[in-house]
């Protein structure tokens, strides 16, 4: 909690800056209907910062306070319109969709476009058009599940928090929601059909990043029968712009893996999702045998009540399977049982998913698996005994190829609405843009500003701009300032040479690395999420920024304002 005294000095820090001039401007459309959604009268007490009193009135305050999120980092001189609605979506008590948006409009060949015979989401369309393209419609279609308040059938009576400060307890969070669905609609998504066809015969601004590492094609560059088989070749398809180069900053140094010790008709090691709740995977790992829990009731093996095999779990590894209840349930009952970490294996088909929720008293690891590999782990208990060991496998980043590029989304069998769309499930600690919202996410947008980079939302690419011996060195103050939680940093270099650029808080403490390695002369930039040295969110203050090369330093100072 802030004291008053570090409360009055942020504010007063806020009149020395401003917001960029060319930030963009997003506005919400309401389409709910009276009553419903938006209009909904339904008393509530403020929460977590969103001061309004009626569930309608936070809604709408939450999903303006996501719109300026986006607007402030992406500049356009166009105004971005986004249609939203709450209506009733797909929703049992272990899975449902929480919300979906898409453009309402793609164009091509328009004035401005960088890429010719290739469709644009209308809001970047209209962006390096410099015009609205579309003066009497909007721009992004989104409609969320007015289902999960209030509704014990839909994900076991879990409702939204609508906070803006991320303490949403056991409810879902729809910040980090409505920031995911929003970057669809403002182009982290493909037109290419489940079969592979492009649209009406032309490439889409997105396809022209993704790599298949299979057959070193682009997608722009393959057939229709090639792109329907590389949305099914898992872990082999990557977003090959400058994003890439910036996964180190964000993965952990090492892939969540299961090794398999012993077991009949097991591969040797088996991809895993992880956990935003419980201790997290190192190298070292944890090594067990495998036991598929029992909890006498209903799905016996849903671990949803307290165990009744609990001396067989005790000291083991625990199976359990999707569905029913909250997996921090599941993991509560397997650690009460005395078990040494949890694998939850999926019940529907695609990969090992990111696992939701938050328990701060969880002392165990907690794991998923596909329903592939877990129908396999099923098989082998019933041919005897199965021994893993659940660790980082430090030969690659989680979520990257041997080469550092970010790895997309592609499941086998194809998912509509999640394959090739996302970033892929492997990526640890979780990404916004993956298909799969974590409750580790709240208001970062992660490696999606670098994606947005690639796509051409930002003025300045991150590639950096040749330089010559004109150029001076020089360090900008941050855009913007204050900021939460994201912030660019420009610098330009008169030399090539080793560059490093660091983060310190206000006792001199390093906080973050930035950069450490060598730069041609020129322009820059790069960006800082907000985030420390070992991917955790900072506190809210006053930190410094020291740019050092081969014969200067330069410093400035940052706010950063939750």
């Amino acid at each position: 909690m802030r004291t008053a005294m570090r409360y009055t000095a942020l504010l007063l820090l806020i009149t020395l800056f401003a917001v960029p001039a060319n930030a963009g401007t997003i506005v919400i459309v309401n389409l709910d209907s009276p009553g419903e959604g938006f209009n909904d009268n339904t008393p509530a007490a403020p929460v977590g910062g969103n001061p309004g009193t009626t569930i309608g009135q936070q809604r709408l305050n939450l999903f303006s306070h996501a719109a300026d999120i986006w607007g402030a980092l992406l500049p356009s001189a166009v105004t971005i319109r986004i249609e939203a609605k709450f209506d009733p979506l797909s929703c049992d008590a272990s899975g449902g969709v929480l919300g979906s948006a898409g453009p309402i409009e793609v164009y091509r060949d328009f004035s401005g476009a960088e890429f010719s015979s290739t469709w644009y989401h209308v809001a970047l369309a209209n962006k390096q058009a410099g015009s609205d393209l579309s003066p009497s419609g909007n721009d992004i279609g989104a409609t969320f599940n007015s289902d999960i308040d209030n509704n014990d059938n839909c994900l076991a009576g879990t409702n939204w928090y609508y906070g803006f400060d991320g303490n949403e307890g056991g409810d879902i969070e729809l910040l980090p929601v409505l920031l995911h669905e929003f970057g669809h609609g403002l182009g982290f998504s493909t037109l290419i059909g489940s079969n592979g066809s492009e649209f009406f015969g032309f490439s889409d601004l997105y396809e022209t990043f993704l790599l298949d590492n299979s057959n070193g094609l682009h997608w722009d560059d393959m057939t229709q029968s090639q792109r329907a088989a590389s949305a099914i070749n898992t872990g082999n398809v990557v977003w090959d712009g400058f994003a890439s180069t910036f996964a180190s900053r964000f993965f952990l140094g090492g892939l969540p893996t299961m090794y398999v010790n012993s077991g009949t008709g097991l591969p040797a090691t088996m991809l895993l999702g992880t956990a935003g709740f419980g201790p997290q995977l190192d190298e070292t790992g944890v090594t067990g045998e495998l036991v598929l829990v029992d909890d006498g009731s209903g799905v016996i093996t849903d671990g949803c009540s307290a165990l009744i095999n609990g001396g067989a779990v005790s000291g083991k590894i625990a199976l359990i399977d999707r569905g029913a209840c909250a997996f921090t349930t599941k993991a509560q009952n397997a650690e009460a049982a005395g078990a040494i970490a949890v694998v939850i294996a999926n019940n529907v088909a695609g990969g090992a998913i990111a696992l939701g929720g938050t328990d701060p008293g969880l002392t165990i690891p907690t794991v998923s698996v596909s329903l592939a590999d877990g129908i396999l782990l099923k098989a082998a208990l019933g041919s005897g005994t199965v021994n893993l060991t659940l660790a980082l496998d430090p030969s690659e980043l989680a979520g990257a190829d041997s080469s550092g590029r970010v790895k997309i989304y592609t499941p086998n069998p194809y998912q509509g609405g999640s394959s090739v769309s996302h970033w892929d499930t492997s990526a640890t600690p979780s990404l916004l843009m993956e298909p799969f919202i974590s409750g580790n996410l709240s208001d970062g947008v992660d490696l999606t500003l670098y994606h947005f980079e690639d796509l051409g939302w930002l003025d300045a690419r991150l590639t950096s701009s040749p330089g010559n011996q004109s150029t001076r060195t020089a360090l900008s103050q941050n855009s913007p300032n204050p900021f939460n939680p994201i912030t660019k940093i420009d610098f330009s270099l008169r030399k090539a040479g080793p560059v490093s650029l660091d983060i310190y808080d206000v006792k001199g403490r390093r906080v973050r690395e930035l950069l450490s390695q060598d730069f041609q002369p020129g322009e820059h930039h790069v960006i800082w999420n907000g985030r420390d040295d070992a991917g955790q969110p900072v506190a809210s203050g006053v930190y410094m920024y020291r740019l050092s090369t081969a014969d200067q330093t330069l410093s400035k100072q940052m706010v950063l304002l939750k």
